[in-house]
């Protein structure tokens, strides 16, 4: 009788041992990855958050209390659903008067879609805080946004 060609089972076993170690090192740097998007998405959406404020303000001597007045001014401060859509892995906040507001990106999973909360108000200061979520406390990552 001839031999049969094919795999032996240790060799198709050997196979399947490397592939799981290659997937054990690159889904964690992958998950890292995208949360690392996340965050850089929130702190870019405060931003534009902030300018649309400062652009709210000089048309109206005020600053917006509601995601609403920046989104159905014409033309609009913001484009989208600010007020319950999910943004990357974060959902966005925002409270204020005439005078001052505050706005929130906290992380909808904390260590899953993002590891930092952030806030940012009339000073165009952006803070963050590893874990939870921050305030006018919190550490500053970035300069005011001009």
């Amino acid at each position: 009788m001839g031999r049969q060609r094919g795999f032996t089972l240790i060799e198709l076993m050997i196979v399947v041992a490397i592939i799981a170690i290659i997937a054990a090192i690159a889904i964690p740097n992958l998950m890292r990855s995208r949360i690392q998007s996340n965050e850089a998405s929130a702190i870019y959406n405060l931003r534009a958050i902030v300018s649309a404020q400062a652009g709210f303000f000089s048309s109206s001597s005020r600053f917006a209390t509601e995601f609403n007045e920046l989104t159905t001014a014409n033309p609009p401060y913001l484009n989208g659903n600010w007020d319950t859509a999910e943004r990357s892995g974060y959902t966005f906040t925002m409270e204020g008067e005439d005078a001052d507001f505050t706005s929130h990106a906290n992380a909808v999973t904390y260590n899953v879609t993002g590891v930092r909360g952030f806030f940012v108000d009339s000073t165009g200061i952006i803070r963050g805080n590893p874990g939870s979520d921050a305030d006018e406390t919190s550490t500053p990552i970035s300069d005011p946004v001009t």
